[in-house]
């Protein structure tokens, strides 16, 4: 019984040893198999590849032109762009440049507008450095004082001061003789030109000889300005009207001559007498203060 048994398990395991050794010798034949494949299949696969790439490199030599222009023209392309972005911007900071200059040249247009608007007045009145002055007055009449830009202008400044034209000419045959006219300066009222003060106090040599009012142009002012328009200095009389010799008739004193304007602020004016020969002090000076 027991070799019964050696022999069977003996048997079986033989069998055992032949199946496995028959599948392992099958497996082995297999991978040799894929591995004598394999070589063959990467074989093809990279002459495929080289082929590629012969065909391209040979695209490339037998072409190069093609490719040259391509990529020359698409340089081109970039630059053009480029440069049309900077053309772009310069035109764009140049009319931003060009603005911002009419831009200050209105405000600086305006500014000088607005100060020739507020000195319109004295342009249009013609006061200036140099202006033309008349004195003059009936013999028992009281003394007139009128400033012009030149003969054929219309009066700037007029006034009517209370002293008597004969003691005006007594003064000036004596020596040399000063005028001034004083106002007072009101806080609250607006400043206005120094000429347009309506009352003054009026002072000769340094003595008081009462107030000087502001007048108006009229026609018997504009007659005896007419009268000595082509007198550019002197001193004479004129004839009145005939009638019977008053305060308000007669014959005409008059002294014309040439002042020269000196504006020290706008609360103080000086007109100086021009001599001939310009030698010595004026003989008149006329002094407008605003104190």
């Amino acid at each position: 019984m027991k070799t019964i048994m050696a022999k069977s398990f003996q048997d079986l395991s033989s069998k055992r040893q032949f199946h496995w050794t028959a599948k392992v010798s099958n497996e082995e034949q297999e991978q040799q198999e894929v591995t004598s494949e394999n070589p063959s299949r990467k074989h093809s696969s990279n002459r495929n590849e080289e082929g590629k790439i012969e065909n391209i490199k040979a695209h490339y030599f037998k072409n190069p032109e093609v490719s040259n222009t391509k990529t020359s023209s698409t340089l081109n392309t970039i630059h053009e762009n480029k440069a049309d972005d900077n053309n772009q911007l310069k035109q764009e900071s140049a009319s931003a440049t060009r603005r911002k200059l009419q831009t200050v040249a209105v405000a600086r247009l305006k500014s000088v507008l607005t100060a020739f608007g507020r000195n319109r007045s004295n342009f249009q009145q013609g006061l200036g450095t140099r202006v033309v002055g008349t004195l003059f007055g009936h013999r028992r009449g009281h003394v007139h004082f009128a400033f012009q830009k030149d003969s054929t202008s219309q009066p700037a400044f007029l006034v009517e001061l209370a002293t008597p034209i004969s003691g005006l000419v007594r003064e000036m045959a004596s020596g040399l003789v000063r005028i001034a006219l004083e106002c007072d300066k009101e806080e609250e009222k607006k400043v206005s030109r120094l000429i347009d003060e309506p009352v003054w106090r009026t002072y000769c040599n340094g003595k008081k000889c009462g107030f000087a009012t502001k007048r108006e142009i009229g026609e018997k002012e504009l007659q005896i300005l007419k009268s000595v328009e082509p007198i550019s200095m002197g001193a004479g009389v004129l004839p009145g009207n005939g009638e019977e010799e008053s305060a308000e008739s007669g014959e005409i004193m008059y002294m014309r001559a040439k002042f020269e304007r000196v504006i020290g602020s706008r609360d103080s004016e000086a007109f100086y007498m021009m001599n001939p020969d310009s030698n010595g002090a004026p003989e008149l000076s006329i002094y407008l203060l605003r104190v």
